[in-house]
């Protein structure tokens, strides 16, 4: 099915745009660069040292270590190595958050099928954790803690620092899953201190299929491998190395590095136009914290329109809904009932969430459109 060009592009948390600059860099890996790089000959480390550039990049992005990176197929992959990967271990118990994303809920589920123990913290009506009740939910036997950084349905932002604190205090480890907030707000591994942080190329503009795990330094020796086979990636992660992927995260990294500051400020007066006309809406209501959130993020509720008629009726406007629907069953999203949405509120909230390349033009076509299929689809139901 062909897209139209008027297409307006406002679910940025599921994907973004591959950027012009990264695609560049990535091209000549697929053609006259393409080597294996871990060849000896001296072709093989050509293509090695693109990818160490690249790794150095990445790194420098989010105040890491290079040789502590490993390269996986995404952020799914990734929350999979750290968690499997730190077992067997005589701590037999996992905690988390019920607002986490289902790479991070439907691995924890695995593991206590196979009798680890498994505990997920509420949040409250904003999304937030109570760090008290998390503190005193940490155990003795507790060997991983997991949270993320921004909520990708939310946008909303935990305080991570404090929360590696009282983790490692309580002598446990913290995985971070940064998937959400690379790109769009500034992350440094060693000032707040995660153990892991899983991240996906795709999120910040990048190829998709290629992401990874960084793991602080001293780390490395807790894990195990989840895929066998050429002992690439110090045995932790074998297979070719995806070189036009690494080469594009890099490049995605840089830009990222240079530009977010602009880019998120410019983007967050954006998303505030666009919320502050739709919440003039009779039930019409903002879901998560006002300001401890991501800057392109809105999650509204239209109280009495289904999400999922809302978003066809939009057309080319693209735009989520906070449900996971199957062809007989719609289901309010896991996240939104966490913060103690009903499930007809759940089913009637759509998540805006802006990028790079998202115009003020584009904006205000949104506004006029969404209220008027907002509007009509209400006086249908009268």
């Amino acid at each position: 099915m062909a897209i139209k060009s008027t297409l307006i592009y406002l679910d940025n948390n599921a994907t973004t745009r591959c950027d012009e600059r990264v695609i560049q860099s990535m091209l000549p890996y697929f053609g006259s660069l393409y080597a294996n790089p871990g060849s000896s000959h001296l072709f093989g480390l050509e293509l090695k040292e693109a990818v160490e550039e690249a790794t150095e990049s990445l790194a420098s992005a989010f105040n890491g270590n290079p040789a502590n990176i490993i390269y996986t197929s995404g952020a799914t992959e990734a929350i999979n190595l750290a968690i499997k990967g730190l077992l067997p271990s005589v701590k037999k118990h996992i905690l988390t958050v019920s607002s986490e994303h289902k790479a991070v809920l439907d691995t924890c589920s695995f593991l206590e099928n196979r009798g680890y123990e498994v505990s997920c913290l509420s949040v409250d009506s904003e999304g937030m954790l109570d760090l008290a009740f998390l503190s005193d939910s940490v155990k003795e036997n507790t060997l991983l803690v997991i949270v993320m950084l921004a909520n990708n349905e939310t946008g909303v932002i935990h305080p991570i620092k404090e929360i590696c604190d009282i983790v490692h205090r309580r002598g446990s480890l913290l995985l971070c899953d940064a998937t959400q907030a690379m790109g769009k707000i500034h992350v440094d591994v060693k000032k707040m201190g995660m153990d892991f942080l899983a991240f996906s190329a795709h999120k910040f503009y990048g190829p998709k299929g290629v992401g990874g795990l960084y793991i602080s330094s001293g780390l490395k020796h807790m894990l195990s491998s989840q895929i066998h086979g050429g002992n690439q990636q110090a045995g932790l992660r074998s297979g070719t190395l995806n070189v036009p992927g690494i080469v594009g995260m890099g490049e995605a990294a840089a830009i990222f590095s240079s530009e977010m500051t602009e880019d998120s400020s410019r983007i967050k007066d954006l998303r505030d136009k666009l919320e502050s006309d739709l919440l003039t809406m009779k039930d019409t209501f903002l879901n998560g914290h006002r300001i401890n959130r991501l800057p392109n993020t809105s999650n509204i509720c239209f109280r009495g329109v289904f999400a999922e008629e809302l978003i066809l009726s939009l057309g080319n406007i693209s735009v989520s809904s906070g449900s996971a629907c199957s062809s007989t069953l719609s289901r309010p999203s896991h996240v939104l009932t966490a913060m103690g949405l009903s499930n007809l509120d759940g089913q009637s909230s759509i998540r805006f969430s802006l990028g790079r390349f998202t115009t003020e033009e584009e904006i205000n076509t949104t506004i006029e459109t969404v209220k008027s299929v907002v509007n009509r689809l209400r006086n249908s139901q009268c």
